[in-house]
């Protein structure tokens, strides 16, 4: 209970910083429609639905991941987000990325930015995987995590 209460609070923390130093600039090209990705997301209001979404892999290739970082080298938040992207790698598989790292460095989707120490540098790729984890543990699906991510991170750009 502790520990949720502390986590919920870094990552209010976290989504905060993240929101006031965001250097990435909204990109306003329609997205790519990929597997489970459509242009046109029924839950985001259209000015977002129309900005590019950062890649993010379907559920059938989030099945075959590779291998992520071990937490024990990190600490605070940034061993927490490790821990959790090894605890519920397929879906972190299937969520963008809002620091565009899909673009800068080829990363596939969430997952990608813990196969290396790129999350480890990023308050972005750490909080959404710990919004992602107490969305899942709360039941909600990949899907709608993605689409609660798309929403709220697309809106801090």
């Amino acid at each position: 209970m502790k520990t949720k209460v502390i986590l919920t609070t870094l990552l209010a923390i976290v989504a905060g910083i993240a929101a006031a130093c965001g250097n990435q600039s909204p990109t306003v090209t329609k997205t790519r429609p990929s597997g489970s990705q459509t242009a046109t997301h029924p839950n985001v209001p259209v000015t977002q639905a129309q900005a590019r979404v950062p890649a993010f892999q379907d559920a059938k290739s989030a099945m075959n991941l590779p291998a992520t970082l071990q937490p024990e080298q990190f600490s605070g938040p940034t061993r927490d987000a490790y821990k959790v992207v090894k605890e519920i790698p397929e879906t972190i598989a299937q969520l963008p990325c809002y620091c565009h790292c899909d673009k800068s460095i080829g990363h596939k989707s969430l997952h990608s930015c813990y196969q290396d120490t790129h999350a480890s540098q990023c308050t972005v790729c750490v909080s959404e995987a710990l919004l992602a984890y107490d969305l899942q543990k709360s039941g909600v699906p990949p899907a709608q995590i993605r689409e609660r991510i798309i929403a709220q991170y697309s809106r801090e750009q």
